[in-house]
């Protein structure tokens, strides 16, 4: 029995089950690990941060009377596979053998030259909690390079972008205060 993994949750994560998921198409490989920033509502300074919004949004619980923010994003319905607070706390919310509905409209070009659409099929979507443009914390990348190291036992041939990256013309997180040398450094 794999001490890391149940059945794509992994042991060492709060898990909370998110509504919000799919099964991959029977054909889709996991290659790909897309880094997302979050933060909710947009956090201005880092006293905003740990209100529990985000885990209210993947669970479709949030109170859109909470903050007028709210109301911008009313019915949504998305989650991500992970969700890594300020603190380092690490949930999560779809079991990485189903789809979360992380990305939205995507597309990734592999290592091999292939264009492949609809990154959700094909990914593992990790949230961490800042808003884009701004740092992240040391505890918030242990948690990163500990889980992705648990990833690699699952997946083997895996890359890592930005959401920005499979999405650039809507997106910018996690954006410019991402350490991306410190994750390869960190992952070896």
């Amino acid at each position: 029995m794999d001490t890391l993994w149940d059945q794509g949750w992994y042991r060492f994560a709060r898990r909370l089950d998110s509504p919000n998921f799919g099964p991959r198409p029977a054909n889709a490989v996991v290659d790909l690990i897309v880094i997302h920033s979050i933060s909710l509502p947009p956090a201005a300074c880092e006293a905003d941060y740990g209100g529990g919004y985000v885990q209210q949004l993947f669970t479709n619980t949030l109170d859109w009377d909470a903050h007028p923010y709210f109301e911008t994003i009313r019915d949504q319905k998305v989650s991500a596979h992970f969700l890594i607070e300020r603190t380092g706390a690490l949930w999560q919310f779809v079991s990485c053998y189903d789809r979360a509905w992380h990305a939205g409209q995507s597309s990734y070009t592999n290592k091999q030259g292939v264009i492949k659409n609809n990154c959700n099929d094909f990914s593992v979507g990790i949230e961490l909690e800042g808003v884009p443009g701004e740092t992240f914390t040391d505890a918030q990348y242990e948690s990163l390079s500990s889980l992705n190291a648990a990833l690699s036992h699952v997946f083997k041939e895996i890359d890592f972008v930005g959401h920005e990256h499979i999405a650039p013309c809507r997106k910018d997180d996690p954006g410019s205060g991402f350490d991306w040398a410190r994750l390869k450094r960190a992952f070896g």
